[in-house]
């Protein structure tokens, strides 16, 4: 009979509705719950690792990092979005190879996935205090009581909290009211283009209403149209100018040939 695995050596993943991995099967059932015990990603696990950087200037310890996960590649696409992945020893901070990343949670309050939470939100709370001018000083606390609110809520509604969710939430958080630095940064760009705009009296507004250089595009169609009939209508006008003269011109040749004609007549008459 052939002897029980007692270790996590392989364990068969599959994507969920919201994308995310979650673990359906292991090869260490006696030590391992599989019901709602989820992975992370390769791509997941590159988005991770750069959150983290700012930190390193906070005290970010790598190995903390490392002992929360036991690191996982493919071994063998099993379809219908079904994959079995197999344990290796690979760091994934240094390898090169796509990896998965399962949090050590046999140890909930005092294992080493804990102990990267508490040691994130303590440099996350370090760095904001850093950034922002608080009036008092941020607290893990108060930090950590925020965080666990939305997750009770995710709870309440049926949601299992995935282990990516989980970090960024930590990584990514800013208190309410405050700006992350991106868009600090935006908004500053906005302020500094509004800053450079002169405030205008009602006179001078008035003033760049009337300001024909101005004019939106519809003002100068409309404009253009206008100068269109203007020429139309002095095109006709030069036309029956011209018509008229022509009259006239036809009027004085028939006179001129009428003044011909008589004398004429009269050095006839003389012969």
């Amino acid at each position: 009979m052939a002897k029980s695995s007692t270790t996590l050596d392989w364990c068969i993943v599959r994507l969920g509705e919201d994308h995310n991995w979650w673990v359906s099967e292991v090869s260490d059932p006696v030590r391992w719950d599989v019901d709602g015990l989820s992975i992370v990603d390769p791509r997941q696990v590159a988005h991770l690792l750069e959150l983290v950087e700012p930190l390193r200037d906070y005290g970010f310890d790598q190995d903390i990092m490392e002992a929360a996960f036991i690191p996982f590649r493919i071994e063998k696409d099993l379809g219908e979005g079904r994959v079995r992945l197999k344990r290796v020893k690979d760091s994934i901070f240094e390898s090169d190879e796509k990896l998965f990343a399962l949090p050590d949670i046999l140890d909930e309050e005092n294992g080493p996935y804990a102990d990267l939470l508490d040691h994130l939100t303590r440099l996350r709370v370090k760095m904001l205090n850093d950034l922002f001018d608080f009036e008092s000083k941020l607290t893990v606390d108060e930090v950590e009581d925020e965080i666990r609110e939305d997750q009770n809520t995710n709870f309440i509604e049926g949601k299992a909290a995935h282990t990516f969710e989980e970090i960024t939430a930590i990584l990514d958080y800013v208190p309410a009211g405050w700006d992350t630095d991106e868009e600090q940064t935006e908004k500053s760009i906005e302020e500094d283009d509004d800053e450079d705009l002169p405030e205008l009296d009602e006179e001078e507004e008035e003033k760049l209403k009337n300001d024909e250089s101005l004019k939106w595009d519809e003002d100068e169609e409309e404009g253009e149209d206008s100068d269109d009939e203007n020429k139309e209508k002095e095109g006709s006008d030069d036309d029956e100018d011209e018509d008229s003269d022509e009259d006239e011109g036809d009027e004085d040749e028939e006179e001129s040939d009428e003044e011909d004609d008589q004398p004429r007549k009269k050095s006839r008459g003389k012969r």
